[in-house]
């Protein structure tokens, strides 16, 4: 449909809640101006979750939630679920070839609020690269995550990438055959990542990515909003339903007190007790030592791929 914008996610169960509340602050913020088409990737979700997040749709807001367990079959023991990574974000890698009626897309994380148009996102001028997405502040401000995409990536830390928010041109990342050699990589190379998903799309996109102020994916990090807030998104270990110290937290709880889904959200900040906090800040160490153990491997994309054109360059 003329002026429709396509809108992806991906969810679990477990992360429906947090979805909702995505989707509620992205109807509130956007511009009357267009139409919006929601997609919701999952492989399975209870009826409940489902019902209550299409409670969302109104006029110029539709929503629908595709199963690709089935595209999948193949591939899925491949995919890793690490630290606060899950399996679901992989789901994205394949919206290319799923969805060939679009030639641009927007896809976002579950775990974010957004407060500015979404159209603008959509409408900006990324021109023929792959990608429109936000560096990571994160990476090249902590020496083992930057050695990381720096050694082990083959990457300039400066310019990787959150692939949380993303503006995909479909028609370039078919073109280029990101799906294919994604596939060829997972299933031929078992590669230790830190960030799965987004590693490959890093790696794969590295020379076609056009870079978005940070205003488009505002981290909790004690960095300056470039612009306009447009989009705050809880990318690291900490989430607002579990930390009452989580930079930009307010404008999660703002949205949850709206859905249907609150006595949930409320649940798990309550559950989330010292033993769930102790775990999970036990891995956030863990991550570093990991990142330095995957620099001094040899099964690294930049060793592994070093001088070979098949993975060096994304074809013109």
């Amino acid at each position: 449909m003329q002026n429709e914008i396509p809108i992806f996610f991906s969810t679990d169960d477990r992360y429906a809640p947090f979805l909702d509340v995505a989707v509620a602050s992205l109807i509130a913020n956007a511009s009357k101006e267009f139409s919006y088409r929601i997609t919701v990737l999952n492989t399975g979700l209870a009826a409940e979750n489902i019902s209550g997040i299409k409670m969302r749709e109104r006029d110029g807001f539709a929503i629908d939630f595709v199963d690709i367990s089935k595209h999948l079959e193949n591939i899925k023991s491949h995919f890793k679920d690490v630290y606060h990574f899950s399996i679901v974000t992989y789901y994205r890698l394949f919206i290319a070839s799923l969805f060939p009626q679009y030639d641009k897309i927007v896809y976002l994380d579950c775990d974010l609020v957004v407060t500015g148009d979404i159209s603008e996102l959509y409408n900006a001028p990324i021109g023929e690269n792959i990608l429109g997405a936000v560096p990571d502040r994160f990476v090249p401000n902590t020496e083992e995550f930057r050695c990381y995409a720096e050694v082990a990536l083959g990457v300039d830390p400066d310019r990787y990438v959150n692939a949380g928010v993303l503006i995909i041109n479909l028609k370039e990342f078919r073109k280029a055959g990101i799906e294919e050699t994604f596939v060829n990589m997972i299933t031929e190379h078992d590669f230790d990542l830190l960030d799965p998903d987004q590693a490959y799309l890093n790696y794969l996109c590295r020379d076609k990515i056009y870079m978005l102020p940070n205003g488009w994916n505002k981290t909790p990090v004690p960095v300056s909003c470039e612009g306009k807030k447009n989009i705050v998104h809880y990318a690291l270990y900490k989430k607002p339903w579990q930390y009452d110290d989580v930079i930009d937290g307010e404008y999660f709880w703002q949205y949850a007190e709206t859905s249907p889904f609150y006595p949930q959200i409320l649940r798990a900040r309550e559950s989330f007790d010292a033993a769930e906090r102790a775990k999970k800040e036990a891995a956030a160490q863990e991550i570093l030592e990991h990142a330095r153990r995957i620099v001094a491997s040899e099964n690294t994309f930049s060793k592994k791929f070093a001088g070979v054109e098949r993975y060096g360059k994304i074809p013109s």
